[in-house]
C-alpha cells in the first residue's frame, strides 16, 4: 500500500469528518429508532437464530443504501448459514463510546462479536495507549462473558507522523497477537483506492464496497459458523 494511496485516501477522510463536525448534520439515532428500522429492513429480527453483532463506529452502521452487515446477512443466508446480524454500528463513536455500550452487546447474547473501532481516535490524534487500553478492555468484557470476537482494523494518514501512524497501525496486529483474535488489519484495503466503491466524501463505501467489505467479514467469520445452526 503506497503511502501517496494512503494520503489521498485519508486526506478525504479527515475533510469529511471535519465537514460533517462543522455542520453537525449527523444526529445518532436513539436505541428505540435503531430498534424500529432493524425491525422493518431485517427479516430475521425477533427469530431464535443465533447472533453476529457487528460492533463499531460508521464503517459499520454504513451511510450507503446498506451497511456491510446488511450484506454480510445476504452472504450467511446464501451459503446455509443460519445467524441473524445485528448491527450496533453508530457514526463517529470512539473507542470510548464502544467502551460505554458494550454491555448493550453482551446483552444480545452473541454467537460473535465484529468489533471495529480506532479510527475517530486516530483521526482526533488520541494517545495510541489510551485507545489500546479501551480496544483491551472491550476485548476482556467480551472474553470474561465467553463470547468469541474477531478485530477489525484501520490506518491513518502519514502526515500524523511516522512514529504515532506506526504505533496505531500496529496496535491491531499486537491486541490480535496478545488475545488470539482473528484480524483483518485494515478494513477499507481492498475498496480505499476504487473510486467505483467508494462514496463522493472519500470516507465510506458505497453499496458494492459494502459487499466488498461484507465478502471480508465472511472470510473471516467462517471458522466460527456452523450450517444449519439454530438455537
Amino acid at each position: 500500500m503506497g503511502r501517496r494511496s494512503i494520503f489521498i485516501f485519508a486526506a478525504g477522510f479527515i475533510c469529511g469528518i471535519l465537514g460533517n463536525a462543522s455542520s453537525r448534520a449527523f444526529v445518532a439515532p436513539t436505541n428505540e429508532q435503531r430498534s424500529a428500522t432493524a425491525a422493518s429492513s431485517n427479516p430475521h429480527q425477533g427469530t431464535r437464530e443465533p447472533v453476529i453483532v457487528a460492533f463499531g463506529d460508521s464503517l459499520t452502521q454504513g451511510v450507503a443504501d446498506r451497511s456491510y452487515p446488511d450484506d454480510l446477512q445476504d452472504l450467511l443466508d446464501r451459503n446455509g448459514y443460519r445467524y441473524r446480524v445485528d448491527n450496533q454500528g453508530v457514526a463517529g463513536d470512539t473507542t470510548s463510546d464502544g467502551l460505554a455500550r458494550i454491555e448493550n452487546v453482551i446483552a444480545a447474547h452473541p454467537a460473535l462479536v465484529i468489533l471495529e473501532f480506532g479510527g475517530n481516535d486516530g483521526l482526533r490524534g488520541t494517545p495510541v495507549d489510551a485507545i489500546r487500553t479501551n480496544l483491551e478492555q472491550m476485548i476482556e468484557r467480551l472474553k470474561q462473558a465467553n463470547l468469541p470476537l474477531v478485530l477489525v482494523g484501520i490506518t491513518l494518514p502519514p502526515n500524523y507522523g511516522p512514529e504515532y501512524v506506526k504505533t496505531f497501525t500496529g496496535m491491531y496486529p499486537d491486541l490480535a497477537k496478545k488475545y488470539r483474535l482473528k484480524l483483518i488489519p485494515f478494513f477499507l484495503a481492498h475498496v480505499y483506492q476504487n473510486s467505483q466503491m467508494m462514496q463522493p466524501d472519500g470516507i465510506h463505501p458505497n453499496g458494492t464496497g459494502n459487499k466488498v467489505l461484507a465478502q471480508d467479514v465472511f472470510d473471516l467469520i467462517k471458522p466460527f459458523l456452523t450450517k444449519g445452526q439454530r438455537r
